[in-house]
């Protein structure tokens, strides 16, 4: 029976966005918004029926199918195959349940814009691509599914491509992702060609068999990182993500929460085995994590614009899913992931919500006082805020955060035979990082659903749109109690769900461990309501500094340093391009005009030589045959 529900759990997808784009926009708002959530929906139900099929087989066991052959050459063999695990089971379940969500969110927020139709046809190809991308058995197949979603993530960001400005984030997406691409591809053949072979599977016993050396380890590694650092948007791939948010808001929603920019986690997992044998590449992978998540986290902290806060924030947050990725807890990477989809899609469909009612405007600082106007999506964007800041046992993502922070201050990594370093620094920079989360978090709810009304309301929230808000709310609040620390009952769901031989458990962690991850998290919050929640200087200050409209706050002027920093980048290689082009131009006027100066005397020596008089002609030929003679009886 797998054999055929895993193709037909891709396909459903696949033919709802085929259906939708054969109607070339012949098929009204309702009929494209009905086929979309339909695909996705009988998605998520094979999702869960495979899911069971799976949990009530032996354990370790897994649903394999081939489809059919692809490559079959001299020693080499590629298919198009699917797999089933635990690994690639949360994967299905988190992005179609998620994705359902924000398909029947979509289709009240999209309801009447003209390029619907077109709209949810994307949307569903997101979605059929990135499952292929986690059931693929096939390094090559992978592939696919990764270039899949970085194709439709370029249509959905130029979506309103009447917009330069949205067309030209697209591209920047587009081309920041295929760098990542090339060196992904490198690392998979790379794999293949020394293994043998391009099944996941054969690969990882061949690595950790000791068939391919530490240096290929090592590099295929670091390729794989370097692709999944630009699909993630991490340090230094991070600048497309918030370009990104020219798109649609269910689209953001979509690629933040359950596709393109969790494939780098997934494929870090999936492969966790190979990365366990090239240490240098796992220290590099946390190092990353780390410093993506600060910086994050700051940038966040200082933006004006809703949904850029949102995308600093998911590019923040994947830091922490590298971080545990480095430190060798791919279990709790992959908690985080889950829950990071319930309240990240939370706040980008809340955000929505509040940027149509409030005429698109985006601008937090224009906004305010509006849970008056808007108390049902004041209450779920806080919910999502809670989560996201890891607020205490009430929320989801305190859970999957304190996993992560056990799991990284019990790392330890053996760069070398003698050299040993441990993972509390890295902790210590997780723990700065979650207290930055709750102050940039709750400084934009303070901003925007308190304080003084600053825009105008207009309209209702549809109720096709608040019943996936109400399940996200409870997930986020709900979704992380599978997963409890050992200082609390102690409940490993998840990590035995995922790994049943060796769930992860750390019974010696002191007392105060939790506690610090737990009263962090309320220091921002207390912080944040000083500045920005009563009335204070500093939001008045806000409300004053950039004019009437309150358009600037003390940090805000800061917000562009992201695009300084990258605009003084460009400045300088242009400057340097500039100067080699200049020497280049120089080298070569040079060679020209001395080119030409050596033909002109060439031409003038010529010119004697061949001046028409016989007598010359008689007397060189004359020498040239005793010179000729003369070679010939000395030799």
């Amino acid at each position: 029976m797998a054999t055929f529900l895993l193709p037909l759990l891709v396909l459903c997808p696949f033919a709802a966005s085929l259906i939708i784009f054969i109607s070339a926009g012949r098929m009204g708002a309702r009929g494209a918004g009905t086929v979309a959530c339909a695909g996705i929906g009988v998605a998520a139900v094979l999702s869960i029926i495979v899911s069971v099929i799976l949990l009530s087989g032996p354990t370790g066991g897994e649903l394999q199918v081939t489809l059919w052959p692809w490559v079959h050459v001299a020693g080499f063999s590629a298919d198009i195959a699917f797999i089933l695990d635990r690994i690639s089971m949360i994967m299905i379940l988190v992005v179609t349940i998620v994705g359902l969500l924000i398909h029947v969110y979509a289709a009240g927020y999209m309801r009447d814009d003209p390029g619907i139709a077109r709209f949810f046809g994307c949307m569903t190809l997101f979605v059929a691509a990135m499952l292929v991308l986690v059931l693929s058995s096939d390094l090559l197949c992978l592939f696919i599914g990764w270039e899949g979603v970085g194709l439709c993530s370029y249509l959905l960001i130029g979506f309103w491509y009447d917009n330069p400005a949205n067309t030209a984030a697209a591209r920047k997406a587009f081309y920041v992702t295929r760098v990542g691409d090339v060196a992904l591809l490198c690392g998979l053949l790379l794999l293949a060609t020394t293994t043998g072979s391009p099944r996941i599977g054969a690969v990882l016993a061949a690595v950790t068999n000791g068939q391919v050396s530490a240096s290929g380890i090592s590099m295929a590694a670091f390729f794989i990182l370097m692709g999944a650092l630009a699909k993630s948007a991490q340090v230094p791939f991070q600048a497309w993500l918030p370009d990104a948010m020219a798109g649609p808001t269910p689209t953001s929603a979509l690629i933040h929460a359950a596709t393109m920019v969790t494939a780098g986690v997934y494929l870090i997992a999936r492969l966790h085995d190979l990365f366990v044998m090239a240490a240098p590449v796992m220290a590099l992978t946390a190092v990353l994590g780390t410093l993506t998540l600060l910086v994050g986290a700051c940038a966040a902290l200082v933006q004006s614009d809703l949904k850029r806060i949102l995308a600093w924030s998911t590019i923040s947050q994947v830091g922490y899913m590298f971080l545990a990725l480095g430190c060798g807890v791919w279990q709790a990477a992959l908690f985080h992931l889950m829950t990071h989809a319930f309240f990240k899609a939370l706040l980008f469909l809340a955000a929505g919500g509040v940027i149509m009612r409030a005429r698109h405007e985006q601008d937090i600082f224009r906004l305010g006082g509006l849970r008056h106007a808007m108390p049902g999506l004041t209450v779920a964007f806080v919910i999502g805020a809670s989560a996201l800041a890891g607020l205490p046992l009430v929320t989801a993502g305190f859970y999957s955060k304190e996993m992560i922070l056990s799991g990284v201050w019990h790392v330890r990594f053996g760069l070398t035979r003698d050299w040993t370093v441990t993972g509390h620094p890295l902790w210590a920079m997780a723990l700065l990082g979650a207290f930055l989360t709750a102050l940039y978090i709750f400084r934009c709810v303070f901003i925007v659903f308190f304080g003084k009304a600053g825009t105008v309301v207009a309209g209702r929230t549809s109720r096709l749109m608040t019943v996936p808000l109400a399940c996200l709310c409870v997930l986020s609040l709900c979704g992380g109690v599978i997963e409890m620390p050992d200082t609390l009952p102690s409940l490993h769901l998840f990590s035995a769900l995922l790994d049943p031989a060796t769930p992860l458990s750390h019974a010696d962690e002191p007392v105060w461990l939790v506690l610090a991850g737990a009263v962090v998290p309320l220091a921002g919050l207390a912080l944040a309501w000083m500045l920005w929640g009563r009335p204070s200087s500093v939001m008045r200050g806000a409300r004053t500094a950039g004019g009437p409209d309150g358009r600037h706050d003390v940090l805000s002027r800061w917000q562009d340093i992201p695009d300084r920093a990258g605009a003084a980048a460009g400045a300088l290689m242009r400057a340097a391009s500039a100067r080699v082009f200049a020497v280049r131009a120089g080298f070569l006027d040079r060679l020209a005009r001395w080119s030409g100066r050596i033909g002109r005397w060439g031409a003038r020596m010529l010119e004697r030589l061949h001046n028409g008089r016989m007598r010359w002609y008689a007397a060189w030929i004359a020498g040239g045959l005793c010179m000729a003679l003369a070679v010939a009886v000395l030799s």
